[in-house]
Parts: structure tokens; sequence; C-alpha cells
């Protein structure tokens, strides 16, 4: 499709949706932080850039509803939107969760979050080599569903863990704070598996 390649003429949905996946990168790098070395300062920093990604989708949204020809389909344009940005949503969620639960990064939470932001990164340079270089666009799709399928081994390896035999009411409160937290990451991985297939829809249908 020429439109879709002419590099002189950049698209705009493809710029709105590197800004998202490039601030979802920004979110994931500042989390991945804040598990190293917890404090307000980075937790404000992944909530700010998080208002700052929802900014740029409701630039994208509306831009969306005021264009009667799109690139490709509009219903990818907008499933891609939604999943890079429910990706920040929740790692903003996560750092939410374990402020309020008073609760301190674990090895597992490291892991997790180390193996998101690598896959943020993917996905945005999934979303980034779209219109000039769709099969490595496709390729780090790939590599973002692997971190995916790794990210619920640590998953479940952690559950696992977590369900050992607690010693009194405060291990069970931990438990539960710390399965809500797991939760959101595990999340944050599925809209990211899920982003990385719009990626490779594209791809497919477009390029």
């Amino acid at each position: 499709m020429k439109l879709f390649r002419k590099r002189h003429k950049p698209n705009r949905f493809l710029e709105l949706l590197t800004q998202q996946a490039e601030f979802t990168v920004q979110g994931m790098d500042a989390l991945r932080e804040y598990m190293k070395q917890p404090d307000d300062a980075l937790a404000e920093q992944v909530s700010r850039i998080e208002k700052e990604a929802d900014e740029v989708r409701r630039i994208l949204i509306d831009e969306l509803n005021r264009t009667f020809v799109t690139p490709f389909d509009r219903e990818d344009i907008y499933t891609l939107s939604l999943t890079i940005d429910d990706m920040l949503d929740y790692a903003n969620t996560t750092v939410d969760g374990m402020v309020i639960f008073k609760v301190e990064p674990n090895d597992y939470l490291v892991r997790i979050v180390s193996l998101l932001a690598d896959a943020a990164m993917e996905v945005y340079r999934g979303v980034l080599r779209l219109s000039d270089h769709p099969s490595v666009a496709n390729d780090h799709a790939v590599r973002a569903k692997a971190l995916e399928n790794r990210v619920e081994h640590v998953y479940r390896e952690a559950l696992s863990k977590l369900f050992d035999a607690p010693e009194d009411l405060n291990g069970v409160m931990e438990i539960l704070k710390l399965r809500e937290i797991y939760r959101h990451l595990s999340n944050a991985a599925d809209r990211g598996d899920q982003a990385a297939n719009v990626i490779g829809d594209i791809v497919v249908k477009w390029m």
C-alpha cells in the first residue's frame, strides 16, 4: 500500500502510537527502578508518565473519530492503542498498590518487571518499524510474545511460593496483598501479548 510506505509523508496514527509505546517504555523503566529502590519520586514518575500517555491516546482517538480513511484498519489502530495504554495503566496500578498496601519489592517482582520492561521495548520497536521494515516489526512482536511467556512462568512460580503455609494472620494478609500486585503485572504482560498480536495482524494484512 503506497500511501502507508511513503517516508516523506509520516503517518499521523503511527506517530501517535509510537509516542504511546515510548511512554510505556519510560513507565516500565521507572517501575523497574522502583523495584530496585522504592521511593515516592519514582512512584510519582510512573503516575506522571501514565497521564502523559493518556493525553496522547485521547488525541489519537479524536483523530481516529475525525478521519474517514485510515492507512490500515481503524479497529487495529484502536486496539493497538488500547493494549499499549493498558500495559502502562497496569504499571501504574502496580505502584499504587505497593504504596497503599506497603508492599516491599521481592525477587519475583524484580524479575517480572524487568521482563515487562523488555517486552515494552519490543512493542515500541515493533510499532516504530511498521512503516519501513514490517518484517522487522513482526520479529519484535514475536519477541514480545516470548517475553510474555517468560513473565507467566515467573508469575506461576511466584504464586506457588506465595501459598506456602503462612505462619499467622499477618502472613495471610501478605499473601493477599502480593497476589493482587502479581495479578496487575500478569495483566500487563497479557496486554503486551495482545499488542504484539495486533502488530502481527497489521503486518499480515497491510505490508
